[in-house]
């Protein structure tokens, strides 16, 4: 036994209480997300690891750099295409979809 006593989590250390958990959608599907988490680490931690297709190829991606500097994590967010889900923090109701390309229903040229 550790003189320390139990173990104890650093919320508990300092007196925090979390905000309860909420839902985003991604293309129709609820995934649970925490209060400071960002749409990358919520689709994350859902293991969810692409929600992107590359323009040429369709080769899926999702986050990559984590900080916004590669744009591989870009994503379709609440109807706006090419928003950065690394930097993007979760809000509740929000609806990701699956970005295909730039984002855009015209064809790449």
């Amino acid at each position: 036994m550790s003189r320390r006593g139990p173990a104890r989590d650093a919320a508990e250390l300092v007196g925090a209480v979390p905000e309860p958990e909420f839902e985003i959608l991604l293309d129709g599907r609820p995934i649970r997300a925490l209060p400071g988490q960002s749409i990358a680490a919520a689709l994350w931690a859902a293991g969810q690891l692409a929600w992107r297709t590359t323009r040429v190829n369709g080769n899926p991606r999702g986050a990559f750099c984590g900080i916004g500097s590669c744009f591989d994590c870009l994503a379709t967010v609440n109807g706006r295409p090419n928003q950065r889900a690394c930097l993007l923090p979760a809000r509740p109701g929000d609806t990701v979809t699956t970005q295909k390309g730039d984002g855009h229903d015209e064809p790449f040229r």
